[in-house]
């Protein structure tokens, strides 16, 4: 019973925020904090909840409503990455905005006048941010900072990962300082030993590759002729470009992911007795490959410039250039 008031909880406030008699304020946090708590269980009920007319209708009645919750969703993402989602509450309100998100985005590339939101200037008095050392930094456009922030999710230890650590409150691993190579989410290219199994890290993992999918799906939204000539797919140029710090250890990852798999196992029909997690993840691997691996550097025609002023160690090749691609061409065996 209580789970099923969360839900026309959660259906009340998608229903308030397309009124357009009633304007939402962007401070108004214990409105916006319903989004991403843990009334939602499992994306099923996002896509149930808030269905397609709905979102249309909020797109084109109530536009300032929608930006500012992909602002708000995008927000607790990163607030969830900083904290390196040490906590469950964290760690529930980054995987559903990443829901949310999924839900949202084609219908946001779906209208033509939309497409350039996420890449949009932030609006004047929000450029900047605080850090805790009370420097000021330029925010960077939404998309950057969206897709940034879940390719650090996808190596967030006991989130995306396991930890390497002794699990405990003194003993965090904090997402920006390791080494992400050494978090490679299977063995084969870059890493000598397969890491523990865990069946949550790959549901983790496969909704926020499924999000990244729908980020790079603008482009089957546009006419072929004429918008797809004008308008390079920026989200996949920034992902595949050394302005994305972890390029190196996601294609390894997708790499041995998708060729380490193996559909029957040691136990014929194992999916009648079991749920497979890691199928899915290799599905959605596949797929994420298939794409960034599909958009040539040569089909750039602008540089995305970064919004830190280092670039990763791992990062090699010319500024703008597809490293999926790159680093696919040198992988060899040393034994050869």
């Amino acid at each position: 019973m209580g789970n099923t008031d969360s839900k026309v909880d959660f259906r009340a406030a998608i229903a308030q925020l397309a009124a357009r008699s009633q304007q939402i304020e962007s401070n108004d946090e214990s409105f916006w904090d319903q989004f991403w708590s843990d009334k939602i269980s499992n994306v099923q009920d996002i896509f149930a909840l808030v269905p397609a007319a709905e979102i249309r209708s909020l797109r084109d009645e109530s536009p300032s409503s929608l930006a500012i919750l992909c602002n708000k969703l995008v927000d607790r993402l990163q607030q969830a990455a900083e904290h390196s989602c040490q906590t469950e509450r964290d760690q529930i309100a980054a995987i559903n905005c990443v829901r949310l998100l999924t839900r949202l985005l084609p219908y946001i590339f779906e209208e033509s006048e939309w497409r350039g939101f996420f890449w949009s200037d932030i609006p004047n008095g929000q450029q900047q941010t605080t850090t805790s050392n009370g420097d000021y930094l330029s925010k960077p456009p939404l998309a950057q900072r969206l897709l940034q922030t879940l390719a650090d999710l996808l190596f967030c230890p006991d989130f995306t990962v396991s930890s390497k650590k002794k699990k405990g409150p003194d003993n965090p691993e904090d997402i920006h300082t390791i080494d992400s190579c050494e978090y490679i989410w299977e063995a084969g290219v870059g890493c000598a030993h397969s890491p523990v199994h865990s069946p949550s890290n790959d549901r983790h993992r496969t909704e926020i590759l499924k999000l990244l999918l729908a980020c790079f799906s603008e482009t089957i939204y546009m006419k072929p002729s004429i918008e797809l000539q004008s308008y390079p797919n920026k989200w996949l140029n920034y992902f595949t470009s050394s302005d994305n710090r972890q390029t190196l250890p996601l294609f390894t990852s997708l790499i041995n992911i998708v060729f380490s798999y193996d559909p029957v196992g040691y136990l014929p029909y194992n999916y009648l007795l079991f749920t497979d997690t890691r199928e899915p993840l290799v599905e959605a691997a596949a797929q994420l490959l298939c794409v960034t691996l599909d958009n040539s550097s040569s089909s750039i025609n602008e540089h995305i410039s970064s919004s830190s002023s280092s670039t990763s160690k791992m990062s090699i090749g010319d500024e703008g250039s597809n490293l999926f691609i790159n680093y696919l061409s040198r992988i060899h065996r040393d034994d050869l």
